[in-house]
């Protein structure tokens, strides 16, 4: 049995007749019988089944077929028999002579398989004329075996001798056939190329492999390759995705991301995206309601984004364009039915194939119902199709996206709708939270402007100027605030805080703690004494704020303050930090003035003191308040900023304005991501002049001279329109402090932005209003007061306390 499965070739000489009158050696080897045993014997003695129609007879291009055959030992041998015609001398015919092979050898079950291959197979020699083709390989180039044999591959194939995508740089595939001819280096590739006569690329997974004689030599090059365009081109909507995934909402910013969008989808999945949204969403307002149009009603929206493949730059005109969809227009009705729609230039046949791939996509039943429309008039625009898709997020419309192919011939398909549904669907979601974001941002901001101050008050303590920036488009607004405010003794608080967190809550927040430094400084507590009220209010917030549910923002985590006194008269300047930054101080001639003090702890630790530190300034005295945005950033730490604002304050500048501008230039990165708030102030000196005091006995004797001495000062001030009301309330001041208060008493006159009078006195026991009834001797001297004056108070000093009242100037 071994060797006939090893047998050769049988060969067999057929007469006219029908009878054997050759007979080869393997032909013994293969059935068994011998020579002498066949020849002169009809051949069809040798079939186990009676002969087909015809047999041996052929027509000379092929096997006969398949034919069990008769084995010597009464066994069935199963052959594949071919006849080939002989003739002799003037056509006569001789006979047949026939040759059989065993059924399952390796040359006859190979080409079977080769041939019925449902891949396609060629073979080719190393200048790359065919060889060699199956069946399946004739289907897919649309020539017969007959029609290419001999020819070059670049003949029959032309459209693979050129790359479908450029601008990747693939190389042709028949570069790749000769690569592989020329190195002997098999190869493995997948193949895009549009067939001849189709407007569908095809995806071709192909293996390229050298063929070598028994020396090792290359004698020719075989491939094969099956159709795998349905998986190729889903792979690559998976990609797109994916890229969309990565590439649309990587910014807060509408116009951003609709831009995100349109550049997302070019070149890869169409040729020209338009995106018009509402005004209302560049806005960050709330959209219209679809049930707000009318019927028939234009629908105008503006165009946000626009990008077409082979372009240079993005034509986006911008949101101050607007776009018109009348009514009736495809967009109109797609934002109206919230459904997609998909126009093709064609009917389905017309230049190539309906989808590349298994077919799926041509599939009727793929198709929403409606789709796709065919509209001829796409052709006047230069398109072959555009997928209209609604613009909505969370059930608000907010415009419409359009996908466009110019340049490619293939129309879309069930499959590209669905991805352009899938595109738009994220970048909605994404406009949607940019929206939300810009709401919210402008909110937060129109807030804390109101809550900072829009105009520094009237003083003459200090020369001030300010600026906020908040952080850049991508940052929430944060809780920086500053506040100038005048106190008594014509002495002024220069402040400056920030909260932690952003958005709402923290300019919320911050509008919280200004007002309660406002507050507190009427009440003229020293600068420690505030911070420690401000802690404990800080700590009351939190727990006043807890929140109701586990994910809610509880207002107050922390925020620092920096609270500073500066008075004019002495030119003292009194600071405690909760914190925060220390200011940086310039004098005159541009040495800085080290402030020997730490920062306290932040406010909302509770239980901690604060520092406070005291100094005396030259007239002139620079003074830099700001907060942390300013001087800290991803590229320097905060010591590396604290030295830059020292450089940059040392340059000179004509106001304080100016050096506003140039400190936030020089200081602040182009793509901010904190708030920075900064406020300089050039201090000034009261005019001795201005001043006089008086030191007065505990006795009520004394009353008149201090009103005589008071009442001279005013009148050589030139103020004698006021000495009557400073006579009456110097005589009440100074009677209250000898009848209630403590010594040492004494009496002062300020003349600034108004005439100040104050009587301080070594007690720490305040005075109170109160209302007099009829038949009381007493009791109505600081109502009195109240009455004549534009205001009054009292502060507490380390040894004592002061009351005071001012008068408007004439």
């Amino acid at each position: 049995m071994a060797a006939e499965q090893d047998a050769p070739t049988a060969a067999v000489v057929v007469d006219p007749d029908g009878t054997v009158s050759g007979w080869s050696e393997g032909g013994r080897l293969l059935l068994g019988w011998t020579a002498e045993e066949t020849v002169g014997r009809p051949v069809a003695d040798l079939l186990v089944d009676p002969p087909p129609p015809g047999f041996p007879e052929s027509d000379g291009a092929g096997p006969a077929g398949f034919i069990p055959l008769r084995h010597r030992d009464g066994s069935t041998v199963d052959a594949v028999v071919t006849a080939h015609p002989l003739f002799g001398p003037g056509g006569r015919a001789l006979g047949h002579a026939m040759t059989v092979q065993r059924w399952g050898r390796r040359p006859v079950i190979a080409d079977r398989a080769f041939e019925q291959c449902p891949f396609a197979l060629g073979v080719y020699d190393p200048d790359l004329r065919f060889l060699w083709i199956n069946a399946s390989s004739g289907r897919v180039i649309a020539h017969s075996e007959e029609q290419v044999l001999g020819k070059k591959y670049r003949e029959v194939l032309p459209e693979f001798d050129r790359s479908l995508f450029p601008e990747r740089d693939d190389k042709p595939y028949t570069d790749q056939l000769s690569e592989v001819a020329r190195t002997g280096k098999p190869a493995r590739l997948i193949t895009v190329f549009r067939p001849l006569g189709s407007n569908y690329p095809n995806a071709w997974a192909t293996s390229i492999w050298p063929v070598r004689d028994a020396e090792g030599r290359v004698r020719a090059v075989a491939n094969w390759g099956f159709d795998m365009s349905a998986e190729y081109w889903a792979r690559q909507r998976l990609l797109l995705l994916n890229k969309a995934s990565g590439g649309i909402g990587r910014t807060l910013d509408v116009i951003g991301t609709a831009q995100e969008l349109a550049t997302t989808a070019v070149p890869g999945f169409t040729d020209l995206v338009t995106v018009d949204l509402f005004d209302e969403v560049l806005r960050g307002e709330e959209p219209p309601s679809v049930s707000a149009f009318t019927p028939g009603e234009t629908i105008v929206l503006s165009r946000a984004a626009q990008h077409r493949a082979k372009e240079d730059t993005d034509r986006a005109p911008g949101p101050t364009t607007p776009v018109s969809h009348p009514p009736g227009s495809v967009a109109a009705r797609c934002m109206a039915t919230g459904s997609s729609t998909v126009e093709l230039a064609a009917e389905p046949g017309q230049g190539g194939e309906w989808a590349f791939g298994p077919g799926l996509a041509a599939d009727p039943a793929h198709w929403p119902p409606g789709n796709p429309l065919i509209d001829e008039s796409l052709v006047a625009d230069g398109l072959t199709g555009r997928i209209t898709v609604p613009l909505r997020a969370r059930g608000a419309l907010l415009g419409v996206v359009a996908f466009s192919r110019l340049d490619r011939p293939e129309a879309f398909t069930a499959d590209d709708l669905i991805l352009a549904e899938e595109l738009t669907a994220k970048a909605a979601v994404a406009i949607d939270n940019a929206r939300r974001y810009s709401r919210e941002r402008t909110t937060a901001l129109t807030l804390q402007r109101s809550l900072l101050p829009q105009g520094l008050p009237n003083q003459e303590a200090v020369e001030v100027a300010s600026r906020y920036l908040p952080g850049g488009a991508d940052a929430e607004v944060g809780g920086d605030w500053f506040d100038v405010v005048p106190l008594s003794g014509a002495r002024v608080a220069l402040v400056v805080g920030d909260v932690v967190g952003h958005g709402l809550h923290a300019a919320a927040s911050m509008g919280r703690l200004r007002t309660a430094v406002r507050t507190l400084a009427d009440v003229d507590l020293p600068p420690d004494e505030l911070l420690t009220h401000l802690d404990d209010l800080v700590l009351h917030l939190g727990v006043d704020l807890q929140p109701a549910g586990h994910f809610q923002p509880t207002g107050e985590s922390g925020a620092t303050c920096l609270y500073t006194v500066y008075d004019p008269v002495s030119r003292r300047f009194t600071l405690a930090s909760a914190g925060h930054p220390l200011p940086l101080i310039v004098s005159p001639d541009g040495t800085r003035t080290p402030v020997a003090s730490q920062p306290g702890p932040p406010l909302g630790i509770g239980g901690l003191p604060f520092e406070v530190t005291e100094l005396e300034l030259p007239e002139g005295s620079l003074l830099a308040l700001y907060t942390d945005g300013l001087v800290e950033s991803r590229e320097r730490d905060v010591d590396q900023g604290i030295a830059e604002l020292q450089r940059v304050l040392n340059h000179s500048a004509t106001s304080l304005e100016a050096l506003c501008d140039t400190v936030m230039d020089a200081m602040l990165p182009e793509r901010r991501t904190d708030d920075a708030a900064l406020l300089l102030a050039r201090t000034h000196a009261l005019d001795p002049h201005h001043v006089a005091d008086w030191d007065v006995e505990p006795d009520p004797s004394q009353v008149p001279r201090a009103r005589k001495s008071a009442v001279d000062q005013v009148d050589a001030w030139g103020l004698e329109e006021l000495s009557f009301v400073t006579e009456l309330v110097v005589s009440e001041l100074v009677t209250n402090a000898i009848r209630y208060g403590e010594p040492p008493i004494r009496l002062r006159l300020i003349r600034d932005t108004s005439l100040i009078c104050e009587v301080s006195d070594a007690s720490n026991t305040a005075p109170h209003l109160r209302r007099a009834r009829t038949f009381d001797e007493g009791g109505r001297g600081l109502l009195l007061v109240a009455q004549l004056t534009q205001g009054w108070g009292s502060r507490h000093t380390t040894d004592g306390k002061t009351i005071w009242c001012a008068q408007t100037l004439p």
